[in-house]
């Protein structure tokens, strides 16, 4: 098991001489998680694995145990095993792409794809079979929607990745399903968001219409510098969560006291609007069910810093400072 990062198959389990009924015990009992029809792992051990990152791996590789034809882990699959991220990884389904499939379909929970990939496109990470970065990040445009994909097409730049490279597997997808959410997806892909929700909040300002963001503003005066999450003019949108003001201990990212946080917060809005720029706090909820309101919040925030202060931002070029990637 300890080969297989703790897994062992009902196959494996008859060879040790274990009957039918000692399989269905440890089951029974909680002390064993059957992953998928014939795949068990200890209960301890995935209860100890990161809901967002190890389960959904240890899926990916439960399924690879019983796949018995060729095939290359695709889309959502794909992206948990080269890290990409997901909207939920939580709910990600197994996706294989197999050559002599006939159409796209499901089947024991694993959803096969036919698509026809390039030879140099298949590849290996952790003994798992593969399709590289960029044609993973199309894939997940292509099936999991826009913002999925803007997200994808981020983070496979930020790794190295090239827009050329991401545009010549939109060539090669020219005529399939949902490729123009893979043409739209490359256009506005953009390595300086530095997670899912930061290119989730970029594309919702891409929606505002109100032009065409800049990630990583940096302004750096009296000896301290700050990188602002996306410009649009004159105004800036930061991406906030509970988890910077929840402690490490807790499962947040706060180093420190909540409250100095907070301080912190305020002091840094301080040092940006003294540039004479507005900003706009957006929260995850602004991204799903509250996107309408927030739409119509972030317009009459960017519409009255525009009336304050205008767009032209000549005047900041003294303390504008590049990120260094």
């Amino acid at each position: 098991m300890a080969s297989q990062h703790g897994l062992i198959t009902y196959a494996q389990a008859r060879k040790l001489g274990t009957d039918d009924r000692e399989i269905a015990r440890p089951v029974r009992r909680g002390e064993w998680q059957r992953l998928r029809r014939g795949v068990f792992v200890a209960t301890d051990q995935w209860d100890s694995l990161d809901p967002y990152r190890g389960q959904p791996l240890l899926r990916v590789r439960a399924a690879h145990l019983v796949l018995q034809r060729r095939h290359w882990f695709s889309h959502e699959s794909s992206a948990v095993v080269q890290g990409i991220p997901l909207p939920d990884p939580t709910t990600a389904r197994v996706h294989v792409t197999r050559p002599r499939v006939l159409g796209d379909r499901a089947k024991a929970g694993i959803v096969h794809h036919k698509a026809v990939f390039l030879p140099g496109q298949a590849t290996v990470v952790d003994g798992l079979p593969v399709l590289d970065l960029a044609r993973t990040a199309c894939d997940l445009a292509r099936g999991s929607g826009l913002t999925a994909g803007i997200a994808a097409c981020d983070h496979v730049m930020r790794r190295g990745v090239t827009r050329d490279d991401l545009l010549a597997v939109r060539r090669q997808m020219a005529y399939w399903r949902g490729v123009k959410n893979v043409a739209r997806a490359i256009d506005l892909a953009d390595p300086g968001a530095e997670n899912f929700a930061e290119s989730a909040m970029r594309e919702l300002v891409e929606a505002l219409g109100i032009g065409q963001p800049t990630t990583q503003f940096g302004l750096r005066a009296e000896g301290r510098t700050v990188f602002c999450d996306v410009r649009v003019g004159r105004h800036v949108f930061e991406m906030e969560g509970k988890v910077k003001f929840i402690p490490v201990a807790e499962g947040g990212v706060a180093s420190i006291d909540p409250i100095e946080v907070a301080w912190a917060q305020r002091e840094r809005d301080d040092f940006i609007t003294g540039f004479k720029l507005g900003i706009s706090h957006v929260t995850h909820r602004d991204l799903g069910p509250g996107r309408v309101r927030a739409v119509e919040r972030l317009r009459r925030e960017y519409a009255d810093t525009v009336a304050r202060f205008g767009t032209d931002i000549s005047d900041l070029a003294p303390y504008v400072v590049a990120r260094r990637r």
